[in-house]
């Protein structure tokens, strides 16, 4: 089965951190998002991978081909950016022919699922999770135990089971042939060739699709999303357990945390929650939360839910305060 990545989004909320690099390259965890989705992908068995780019495309096949050399990589172009429907349909060369499915998962999305499990479920499957807002998703709902209908972003929820970006399709011929009625037909929606309206042509002409909930899913398209995820990916045993900090003698370092290779940490309480870059030097400072980027510099701060991006500088204040009876001082 051939893995389809869809990797060509600007990432506009994620700025200013896309403005030099796509947000699939953002770090989280002590990786990025993409090498997270890569490294989960190949722990399941899958070797064959079909990525679509777009926006500082050619930064991710430089990662892609540095970091995983032995992976089946295949690299399709989006230009212009019309939708994950017209994504799908400049790959569909790609997987149509594969007689073993095809499994597509969004560039920005990690999920926590059972891979092994949902692979070998027979049929196509949709992963869904409920959610709270239901009007900001695409919807999957349900009868006698199929997939019934599939909506994007209605304005009237019908359902609150939100499709989370990850669909294991059985018969890429028929979802290839969908992608091309779309764009024979001009569908869009929200302006867009989307990959929802061609799911819902396929169960149309009779495609059985089923659904499987998901444990953890984020959407690491925005600030709050990734520093969720990135705390969820850190309290794992990985990172709570046996690690040695002994090369920070005078720092008070509080699990989780994961720590890049050649850091300067000294006079400072970091943790819990935080993943810092390789070459980061952090001095006099109170980390909690956060995500640092290789080679910057942090001074004498009190950070936490923070994102800082690689070679950036900051430095906080130091104060020598004499202060008297029934004083109040907020800096806030």
């Amino acid at each position: 089965m051939k893995a389809v990545i869809p990797v060509a989004g600007i990432g506009s909320r994620l700025r200013p951190h896309t403005h030099t690099q796509p947000k699939s390259l953002v770090p989280v965890a002590g990786n990025t998002i993409l090498g997270h989705i890569i490294d989960r992908l190949t722990g399941a068995g899958l070797t064959e991978f079909v990525f679509i780019v777009g926006y500082l495309g050619d930064k991710i096949v430089r990662y892609v081909r540095r970091h995983y050399p032995d992976l089946q990589a295949t690299f399709v172009v989006q230009e212009p950016r019309e939708g994950l429907g017209h994504a799908l349909w400049l790959a569909r060369e790609e997987f149509r022919h594969d007689p073993d499915g095809v499994l597509i998962l969004l560039g920005d999305t990690i999920v926590d699922v059972d891979l092994p499990a949902l692979l070998a479920t027979p049929g196509s499957v949709l992963a869904v999770k409920e959610v709270k807002t239901p009007s900001m998703f695409g919807l999957v709902e349900t009868a006698n135990g199929r997939v019934s209908k599939v909506v994007e972003k209605p304005k009237i929820p019908k359902s609150n089971y939100a499709m989370v970006g990850l669909y294991k399709l059985a018969y890429p011929e028929k979802l290839a042939q969908a992608l091309e009625w779309l764009r024979e037909t001009d569908v869009k929606t929200h302006g867009e060739f989307q990959l929802t309206d061609a799911l819902m042509h396929m169960i149309e002409e009779g495609e059985v699709m089923t659904t499987a909930s998901v444990d953890n899913w984020f959407d690491c398209g925005r600030k709050e999303t990734l520093l969720e995820a990135n705390a969820r990916l850190l309290n794992t045993a990985e990172f709570l357990e046996g690690r040695d900090y002994s090369e920070f003698p005078d720092a008070v370092i509080i699990p989780p945390v994961s720590i890049g290779r050649g850091c300067r940490i000294s006079q400072s309480i970091i943790g819990p929650n935080v993943a810092i870059g390789d070459k980061t030097i952090i001095q006099n400072t109170i980390l909690s939360d956060s995500i640092i980027g290789s080679y910057s510099e942090l001074r004498s701060a009190v950070m936490h839910d923070c994102i800082v991006g690689s070679d950036a500088s900051f430095r906080g204040m130091n104060h020598s305060l004499n202060i008297g009876d029934n004083t109040e001082i907020d800096y806030s």
